[in-house]
């Protein structure tokens, strides 16, 4: 087995994985991913598929990432692994499914409408 490659998205983020034997090591744009995500909730994030695959500290991943903000970030760079480790092995996949690790999460910013402040915010009425 060499480099597996997966990607993952969420919102406006896209994560390009990079996943081979190794040690646990998870880095994210050059970055250790205690330095890049700093809160223990979406470090947690990260080693979810890892934890239903109960694979934990037996692959190295590489993340590039882009777009959006931290939390769609680590929930795009987790579909990502999610993806790879189906790759690998595809008798994880209903372990993974089981947790919701394997859905694409559709939900987007709804668009500003002209003639709106906001996608659903309405400029002010006045009666009078």
């Amino acid at each position: 087995m060499d480099v597996i490659n997966a990607l993952g998205r969420r919102k406006a983020s896209v994560a390009r994985v990079y996943l081979k034997k190794g040690k646990g090591a998870i880095t994210i744009n050059g970055k250790d991913q205690k330095v890049y995500f700093p809160t223990p909730i979406l470090q947690y994030k990260l080693i979810q598929p890892f934890e239903a695959t109960e694979t934990l500290d037996q692959y190295d991943v590489t993340v590039n990432v882009d777009g959006g903000g931290v939390n769609g970030q680590a929930e795009a760079v987790r579909l990502g692994i999610s993806r790879a480790l189906v790759k690998i092995n595809e008798e994880y996949k209903p372990a993974l499914r089981a947790e919701g690790l394997m859905t694409r999460d559709p939900r987007m910013v709804e668009r500003k409408k002209p003639g709106q402040k906001k996608a659903r915010k309405r400029f002010q009425f006045s009666k009078r």
